[in-house]
């Protein structure tokens, strides 16, 4: 396997590290963007290691269906692409990201992470 595809796989674990830690910190938007970048990074690992090329941009939704993840994976890869921006931006978000988020919220989202990244792993690893 390429260092590089090695690379973006262990950020993306990484970051669902970080977002597990946010959520135990009460850090909710945080293990929400946490939870998006976990998504992004392993999946712009797998595009590495199966098309060799990194697609350009942040959209999960893009980066799903141009390497074919499962439909069952897809609904909660939508509704986590809008975090990206949502959770840093108050603009975006028409409100603070810090006071929009819950526990549920971030559960949420971290399982749909958690799921992709070792469907991730489990592709790249067999």
């Amino acid at each position: 396997m390429r260092e590089e595809v090695k690379n973006w796989l262990k950020q993306g674990e990484a970051d669902l590290k970080s977002a597990k830690n946010c959520i135990n910190s009460g850090d909710y938007y945080l293990a929400v963007f946490s939870s998006q970048q976990a998504v992004e990074k392993s999946l712009k690992a797998i595009c590495l290691f199966k098309l060799k090329e990194l697609p350009k941009g942040h959209s999960i939704i893009y980066l799903a269906q141009k390497i074919k993840v499962p439909k069952e994976m897809l609904s909660g890869i939508r509704d986590l692409n809008p975090e990206y921006l949502i959770t840093r931006y108050p603009d975006m978000a028409a409100g603070i990201p810090a006071e929009l988020y819950d526990k549920n919220i971030a559960d949420r989202h971290y399982k749909t992470a958690e799921e992709v990244v070792k469907w991730v792993k489990n592709q790249i690893l067999k």
